[in-house]
């Protein structure tokens, strides 16, 4: 199906299902313990041996010699998987570094063996009996050192830096003006399922049940890198116990658990420990961020500028912070440039939000600091600046763009209005209160997405597609579209997910998932409805799918004869024409924070937070709530804790485990609210939705920021905003 004009009124607009707070269709499975996760396939794989990796134990160097021989000949040891045993291989197309090291090593706890036992135990075991000795190399590991000498980052066939206007004139006669520099530190996913694949080959033909949110892309790299036909490779991955990005792409646990399970010539089982996710696979570069923005004194942007500056290993690619700044606020002048410097820590990549959630943190705390340079509050500054348009294309307008009603909605719940301008006015006993606010932003991207969708005698309307569910509800969003295009309730939908064997879809990824994934479902639903049309002899123009039944003026058939015992299937894809290019497609949301400063320690607390929403339909606000809050919450980690130490002699991740790796849960914060503001988009898909999973923490670390200054009157700029950080300028105790 071709998309290509705005959708116009269709079936899904009927919301007997789509829109409704419909319970996730598998929470009974994860919470009973029988969800088929990837390392716990006991169910397709009888006597499985286990794998257990070995990290490099130097950042950059390489390996002059290896012993096996203790290791071999340990108790339960049937074979151990090394670069020289595995041969040649290939790197995929969205892999950094080697998912195999050696004799070369790109990074520290690069996998450069596999010991595959009987236990895990005795695969651990042998593991520790393996002597490697390393030639160390220098390497580059300090960030802020190695981008003095960065070069400007580009994208093919685009400058290296963008320029709208004369940015510096006008910067240089602002009457008011803010230049500043703000720093993220590396962020680790830390989801709570770690990288598993059990491993199987049948003949030259592998399967793969892994845990992994873009099924076509890895199956490509999986066959890539070992060198066989795509079709000899199949993944299946029903369950992920959260990605955040961290599976976008095949890891070191996918190749070795197929080259382990080939030399043992039985199923292999490979989880990655704590540490060696946290440096073995990606993670969410550090940014150093600088801003400026020149106003006139009521308030008008005229001049706005964001540089950023990331590493990652040699061939990788930016953090890319600046993105959210050329279209967020108005202002004639503009300008936004990267810089990437090449380290040799592990591989950075796409992390929840990828650009917008770091380059918020800066942006928004920015928006901030100029407002309180003019004297505005700081809601009153951003909608001062709103545009309907792109500020880089003037004539290509947004399809839907509530940012003031978020902000403004969001104030009245809020209680905004109670807020003191002046910082560090309001005493709670020995706490120090404040708010803070911070507009949410993040695009809505167009993916083509297939499925497909059969009817049976019975009346079960089956969907597969091999999109992903990775907490996010997948599997009920789908059961609803497909019920409101069928006529049939939800329970009478069985939806089969996460098979390379079914139809490709858009992945989970980007915040695109739900949006194309349901409207794959929709297209291939059409199809179907003309099939049984076309059965029937009715005109598929005039039929209606309601309870059971599908009617054409007076006749009316049951869907159960209307299958046959034969049954009917159809597939179809959602294919998009130009209308996001015509229409700039984002989503947009309001955050605000009420924190908490201890006088005496610095001891910060977040006493309550709201998002206001604006991202399209909403196809099922309860799931659609529980993203918003998990994001809020993974924001809050971001602003007050979380921080990926780095060994700048050594060029490793310190702290990596979730003892040293604090990350936040749900009881830190009291009090969540989500509000979804009312919108349709039919410029992005038939769903008329776009998507909210990481609009969600888009701005929420910078509105903590913002409520702690409001709070103590002290502005930290490098997060994360630890007492450290402030204590020593605390107003004094009375």
């Amino acid at each position: 199906m071709k998309f290509d004009t705005p959708a116009g009124q269709n079936p899904i607009d009927q919301l007997k299902h789509v829109g409704k707070p419909i319970d996730r269709i598998d929470g009974k499975y994860k919470t009973t313990g029988t969800a088929p996760y990837a390392y716990e396939r006991h169910d397709v794989v009888a006597n499985p041996a286990y794998g257990y990796v070995v990290g490099a134990a130097v950042a950059k160097g390489r390996i002059s010699r290896i012993d096996l021989a203790a290791a071999k000949a340990a108790p339960g040891v049937l074979t151990i998987v090394t670069a020289e045993s595995a041969g040649p291989l290939g790197k995929g197309n969205f892999n950094t570094a080697k998912l195999l090291g050696g004799p070369e090593i790109d990074h520290y706890h690069q996998a450069v063996a596999l010991v595959v036992a009987e236990t895990f135990e005795q695969a651990r075991a042998a593991a520790a009996l393996i002597v490697i000795d390393y030639a160390r190399t220098a390497g580059r590991f300090d960030l802020e050192k190695e981008l003095k000498d960065a070069p400007l980052y580009s994208e093919k066939g685009k400058p290296p830096v963008t320029k709208i206007g004369d940015f510096d004139a006008a910067f240089g006669s602002a009457p008011v003006k803010l230049d500043a520099t703000y720093t993220t530190p590396d962020h680790s996913h830390a989801m709570m399922e770690p990288h598993a694949t059990t491993a199987k080959w049948d003949g030259d033909k592998v399967t793969l049940y892994t845990s992994n949110q873009m099924i076509a892309w890895s199956k490509g790299d999986v066959a890539k890198t070992l060198g066989i036909p795509k079709d000899n490779v199949r993944l299946v991955s029903p369950y992920v116990g959260g990605g955040f990005g961290g599976k976008l792409f095949i890891r070191a646990d996918v190749i070795l658990a197929a080259l382990g399970a080939k030399a043992a010539g039985r199923p292999v089982k490979v989880t990655l420990t704590r540490p060696m996710m946290i440096n073995n696979t990606t993670h969410r570069p550090a940014t150093i961020q600088r801003i400026r923005i020149g106003a006139s004194a009521d308030g008008k942007i005229t001049a706005i500028a964001h540089e950023s500056g990331s590493g990652d290993l040699p061939g990788g690619g930016p953090e890319t912070a600046v993105s959210q700044t050329r279209l967020l606020y108005a202002g004639a002048n503009r300008l936004t440039s990267m810089r990437l410097a090449v380290l040799d820590l592990p591989e950075g990549n796409a992390m929840r939000a990828p650009g917008e959630a770091p380059g918020l943190m800066a942006l928004e705390i920015a928006m901030d600091e100029m407002a309180e340079k003019l004297g505005m509050d700081p809601i009153a500054f951003r909608v001062a600046n709103d545009t309907q348009v792109d500020p880089e294309k003037p004539e290509r307008r947004f399809s839907q763009r509530q940012l003031v009603q978020c902000l403004e909605q969001g104030a009245e719940r809020f209680g905004w209005k109670q807020r003191s301008a002046k910082p560090a006015q309001r005493r709670d006993g020995q706490w120090l209160v404040g708010m803070g606010v911070a507009a949410g932003f993040r695009n809505s991207m167009a993916m083509k997405s297939a499925a497909r969708v059969a009817l049976d005698k019975k009346g079960i309307v089956t969907v597969s597609t091999d999109m992903t569910d990775i907490g996010t509800g997948t599997y009920t969003i789908i059961a609803q579209t497909a019920a409101e295009m069928m006529g049939v309730d939800v329970a009478k939908v069985v939806v089969q997910l996460g098979d390379s064997d079914h139809p490709v879809s858009a992945g989970s990824g980007g915040q695109w998932g739900a949006n194309n994934a349901t409207a794959g479902v929709y297209a291939a639903c059409v199809k179907l409805r003309e099939a049984i049309a076309q059965k029937l002899g009715f005109n598929s123009a005039d039929v209606t799918f309601a309870d059971g039944k599908v009617r054409s003026g007076n006749r009316s058939v049951a869907l159960t004869e209307a299958a046959g015992d034969a049954g009917l299937v159809a597939e179809d894809a959602i294919e998009y024409g130009t209308l996001s290019k015509t229409y700039q497609q984002s989503t947009f949301a309001g955050h605000f924070v009420e924190a908490a400063v201890h006088s005496l320690t610095g001891e910060v607390r977040i006493r309550r937070m709201l998002a206001v929403c604006a991202a399209g339909r909403i196809l099922n606000p309860k799931s659609a709530r529980s993203q918003v809050i998990g994001a809020m919450t993974m924001g809050a980690g971001a602003a007050l804790m979380e921080e990926l130490a780095v060994d700048t002699r050594f060029g490793f991740f310190v702290n990596h485990d979730l003892a040293g790796y604090e990350v936040p849960v749900h009881a830190d914060i009291p009090h969540q609210d989500v509000i979804f503001l009312d919108e349709v988009d039919p410029t992005s898909s038939p769903m008329k939705a776009k998507g909210v999973g990481e609009l969600g923490l888009c701005g929420v670390g910078a509105a903590i920021a913002n409520a702690i200054y409001n709070a103590s009157g002290v502005r930290v700029r490098d997060y994360p905003v630890t007492l450290d950080k402030h204590i020593a300028h605390l107003p004094p105790v009375a």
